[in-house]
């Protein structure tokens, strides 16, 4: 697992220890008020990315490697079932179609303000 815009305090494996997936995955979502999890290289986790930082509001995304097959089902699980999974105030939003949602219908901007997550605001 690889971790691209880390926020202080964020951290991928805790005193080097191993941790269960699942808990890394809800580890990381508590830890940062926007968090992406997607495969490397999603397209759809960039366009998430992109619009998000349109609004003011920075991601952390983490790209998961296929080869961790426990690491993409514990995020799939934890985010409606696929990846990319988004993660708004640690609550699951879904992927591009639920971020998209979101936004369209004017509540993207509330929510992100509401946990946060909007730079200089």
């Amino acid at each position: 697992m690889q971790a691209v815009g880390i926020r202080r305090g964020l951290t991928i494996d805790p005193a080097g220890e191993e941790e269960p997936a699942a808990e890394r995955v809800g580890r990381l979502v508590r830890e940062s008020p926007v968090v992406i999890f997607a495969r490397r290289g999603c397209y759809m986790a960039h366009v998430m990315k992109r619009l998000l930082a349109a609004v003011g509001a920075h991601a952390t995304v983490i790209e998961l490697d296929a080869g961790a097959p426990e690491e993409l089902a514990a995020a799939a699980e934890a985010g409606h079932g696929a990846v990319p999974a988004l993660f708004v105030g640690g609550a699951p939003v879904g992927g591009l179609e639920g971020l998209m949602g979101l936004h369209l219908s004017g509540r993207l901007v509330p929510r992100l303000r509401e946990v946060g997550a909007l730079i200089g605001a």
